[in-house]
Order: structure tokens, then sequence, then C-alpha cells
């Protein structure tokens, strides 16, 4: 079998180099069949490269103790160094010792020189992002068998969703070249002039949702650009198809642009739960959404094996890179709790992930917090519930992503033909904007179907925050915190944002969307575009 499999994979090296000796002759059937050869050979490569990756999760699994326990010995030993070998125990309380815990900035947007995390890379390290690729893209196989056939996919961002992109099957088939050669514009020209497109993917939500704004505010622009076509080639159909498309309005848009489209494909990460809601609603619905892994700055943390399940469950590998889990703690005594490995975890209880970066030997407290649902063979299966650095707090209330995030749902829903896509929260002590009066949240929105909102609409916020929080409540009772000041943004606001925050040097791949900006810069930023 392994000799079969090597037969394989030198046959797909070869089939690119035979293509282009192939296109040199003159055109006929032959490089349709070439790429049909190559497609089949693709998909075989990779049915049993993901073969291997789940029996390698299976067994990971079934020894998770062992498996975490050998990796804690290895980042031991890399941290003693070959002049001061590892003497003694290697157990946890050695490791702890040795690897104290660091915790990760809370203002990640922040220009500030100290930086706790790892540098990060447009890729992943580590087995779990080989697995996380290899197998979610067989799940996708599966789920949607054309999704990998040739020209069925496109990528419009300049992002990849797959943790470890591989050169094969997904861009080995196509003539384009890989996502991260192209800019935005011309990543989403290509998808327009290919209406047979079966999957669609982007690098984070966040970004796709950025794609669909641009291409309503650009539509006309672009359908010039797709009735001029490639040299030699208009394609004025394509074009009157994407303005008839536009005219229609944003729900439902991507199955018009691209009708046999089944599936998007993004990464999930820190932030993006607001724009697959929005997506979902708007421009893609109808489509189901599939995200390969859940990634955090340093790398791959969680598998997902479900593409069936809706609601993001992820598996919590054994591998590189070592997961420790911290039990979260009721009223903050967080630093009173030790660190747990993968097979002592709970159902139903909430932990915040610890990496260790095998690359610096950073032990660094993440920030996500995740609540264990279920198990998988010895490890954790996971839903992610919030990040700790997203707490706002003025008098010591502490009010969580999580918690900030559904009365602002709440509050939404009441506000006649609102659809919320993107907020962002300030303290007011970040903006001076108190003046005197008692320190509040600055809370910045952008919304589809409202264009001003009405100070009842505004106070809806604040109500729906102290009957979220009890403690909210008794400070404004009191008069020491003051009414959330809502504000709404024009278009291309949270756009321009996203934009500022990637060009930071310790910007954080995949990036991750901030709801509490703690940095006056970005802030203002955001307060310069309100528009009501």
């Amino acid at each position: 079998m392994l000799l079969l499999l090597l037969l394989l994979l030198l046959l797909l090296l070869l089939l690119p180099l035979l293509a282009v000796l192939w296109r040199q002759q003159p055109q006929g059937p032959g490089p349709s069949w070439l790429a049909s050869l190559q497609h089949r050979v693709a998909c075989g490569a990779l049915c049993w490269a993901a073969a291997w990756q789940q029996w390698r999760l299976e067994q990971s699994t079934l020894h998770a103790g062992p498996r975490q326990q050998q990796a804690l010995s290895w980042c031991l030993k890399a941290a003693q160094g070959p002049r001061a070998p590892l003497r003694g125990s290697t157990d946890m309380a050695t490791f702890r010792n040795h690897l104290p815990l660091t915790k990760a900035s809370q203002a990640p947007e922040e220009e500030s020189g100290e930086q706790l995390l790892p540098p990060t890379t447009k890729q992943h390290p580590g087995e779990a992002s080989l697995q996380a690729t290899l197998l979610g893209l067989a799940a996708l196989n599966q789920a949607y068998p054309a999704a990998l056939a040739p020209g069925s996919t496109a990528c419009v961002t300049p992002t990849s969703p797959w943790p470890r992109p591989l050169p094969w099957p997904w861009h080995a088939l196509s003539p384009a070249s890989p996502p991260g050669a192209k800019d935005p514009a011309a990543l989403l020209l290509e998808a327009l002039r290919s209406p047979g497109l079966r999957a669609l993917e982007a690098g984070t939500a966040v970004e796709l949702l950025d794609v669909f704004s641009g291409l309503e505010a650009d539509g006309e622009e672009l359908a010039e650009a797709i009735a001029a076509g490639n040299p030699g080639v208009p394609l004025p159909r394509r074009a009157a198809e994407l303005r008839e498309a536009l005219e229609q309005g944003p729900r439902g848009l991507a199955l018009r642009l691209w009708p046999k489209l089944q599936v998007v494909v993004t990464l999930d990460a820190g932030g993006q739960g607001e724009a697959v809601a929005a997506l979902e609603t708007l421009w893609c619905q109808g489509l189901a959404f599939f995200s390969p892994a859940y990634a955090a700055s340093g790398g791959v943390v969680g598998l997902n094996l479900w593409p069936e399940q809706p609601a993001g469950l992820y598996l919590l590998p054994p591998g590189a890179p070592l997961i420790e889990l911290l039990p979260v703690q009721e009223g903050g005594q967080e630093e009173a709790a030790t660190t747990i490995l993968l097979a002592e975890a709970q159902k139903g209880q909430e932990y915040e992930l610890v990496l260790t970066d095998q690359a610096s030997l950073t032990r660094c407290r993440l920030g996500d917090v995740v609540r264990v649902v279920g198990a998988y063979n010895q490890c954790p299966v996971v839903r992610f519930i919030c990040r700790l650095g997203q707490t706002l707090s003025v008098r010591g209330e502490d009010i969580g992503e999580d918690m900030f995030s559904e009365a602002l749902s709440r509050a939404v829903g009441q506000w006649p033909g609102a659809k919320l896509l993107d907020h962002a929260c300030v303290e007011s002590s970040i903006l001076d904007s108190s003046g005197g009066s008692a320190p509040h949240y600055e809370v910045f929105v952008a919304l589809r179907g409202l264009r001003n909102l009405s100070e009842e609409n505004r106070d809806k916020l604040d109500r729906c925050l102290q009957e979220a929080s009890p403690c909210y409540k008794s400070l404004r009772f009191r008069g020491s915190v003051g009414p959330a000041r809502v504000h709404l943004v024009g278009p291309g606001a949270f756009r321009a944002l996203r934009e500022a925050l990637a060009a930071s040097p310790a910007a954080p791949f995949p990036p991750e969307m901030p709801r509490v900006l703690r940095h006056r810069r970005l802030a203002q930023l955001l307060q310069r575009r309100v528009v009501s």
C-alpha cells in the first residue's frame, strides 16, 4: 500500500510538468483529458493521505495522556538545552517550574514593543495544522464531491482558510496562481468570471464580509471589467448577470451570482460570530458554512471533524503545539488554579486555553475560553465561548465578550429592519469622552437596514446590558456608570479598522477581530466615521 501511495504521489508531481509541455502542443482534446487525470490522481492521493492522518489521530487521541507527556518532555529538554541536560522527573510540576505561564496581550491592536506571543506567520506549523487541512479537504470532498473539481473553487481573499495550504488537490487543479500572490480585487474579479463555482473560500468570515461589502460598493466598476474580459474574450453576458444580481439587494446574492454554489469555507478565529451570522442572513443565505479548524496566535488549537454540525464543535488534539487547560474560576481567582492536560477535562466545565509554542518555548495563556461539550476518545470536544481579553470594565463590573454580544444582539433585534454587521467598544477613558460625567462605554456599530439611530433605540442597549449584568445594573442605579453611548458608523469603517490592524507588526494570524479597542488611534478611526 505504501508503494502504491508513493507511485500516486510521484505521478501527481509529474502531471503539472506534463501539462506545461502539453500546452506547447496544438490545442485539442488532450488538455481536458490531462486535467481529468490529474484531478483523479490528486483526489486519490488525498484520500490516502487523509486516511493516514485519521489513523494517526485515532491513535493519538486513544492515548492522549502519554502523547501529551511525550510533548511535555520534549519541551522541557529543549528548554534545558544541550549544555544543561534535564535530570530527574519530567512531570507536570517540573514543566510548570521551568516554563512559567505568561499572558497574551489584552490589546493585540496596541503598538507596543512587547509581544508575549511568538511571532506568527501565514502558515501554522505543527501536526494539528496538517491534520486540519487534510481531514478538512477529505470531509469537504465527501460532503460536496463536485467542490474539488477543477475550476469549482475560488478563494476571494489573499489568505487561505486552510491552515497549511497544499499544492494539491485544490490549487494544483487550477491554472490560477496561489491566492497569496494576488490582490483582493483581482481575486474577486476572477471569481465573478466563473459562474460555475461550487465552493467559495475566504481566510475568515470578517474578510468575506468585507469582500461582499466591497462588491456592492464597486459593482459597476467590476461589471465593466468583466465586460471587457480577458484579452480577446469579452464577457458582456456575465457583466449583465452581475448588474442584475446586485440590483436585487444583498439577500441571497451569492447564489444569484453562482447558482451552483454549495458551501462557504472560512477559518474560525476570535470575533467571527457576528460576521458569520450576517453572511448567513444576507449575502450567503441558503449556503452551508464550513471551518476546518479553530486557529489562534501560535497555532491550530481545534480540529473540525463534524462539517454537518453548524454550531462549530472542535476537537482539541494532543499533538503539537502542546495544549493545556486552565479552569475558569468564579470571581476572577484564576491565579489559584493550575493547568490540566486534555485527558483530565470535565464535560460542562469551562477552561482557558494555554499554548506552548515549541519553536520559542513560550507557554502562554491565550485568553480563549472553551466549554467542554463531549469527548473524542480521550480528548475533549469543545465549543469556543469568549476571549478574556475582550472584557469591558470601567468600575470593576467585568462585562465579558459573550455577555456584551448577547445584549447587543437583543437590542438590535428591537430596532426595526436592522441587521448587525460589526461592532466595537471603547471605554470612555480611552477617548476622554466622559467630560466630567460618569465613565461609560462608547459603542460603534455597523448596520444594514437602518440609517439613523433614535434615542429610544440607543437606550435599548443600556437596558439590555442591565438585564444581562446585575452588577452593571447596580452601578447604573447608583450613577457610578453612565449609559452606554451608541454610534452608527458608515460603510467601510470596520474594513478600514481591519486594514489598520493588519498593518501592525504584531498583528496576529489569523486576523482576530477585537471587540474592545484599547488604543486611542484605532478608536478615533471609528469615531471619525460616525454618521448617526
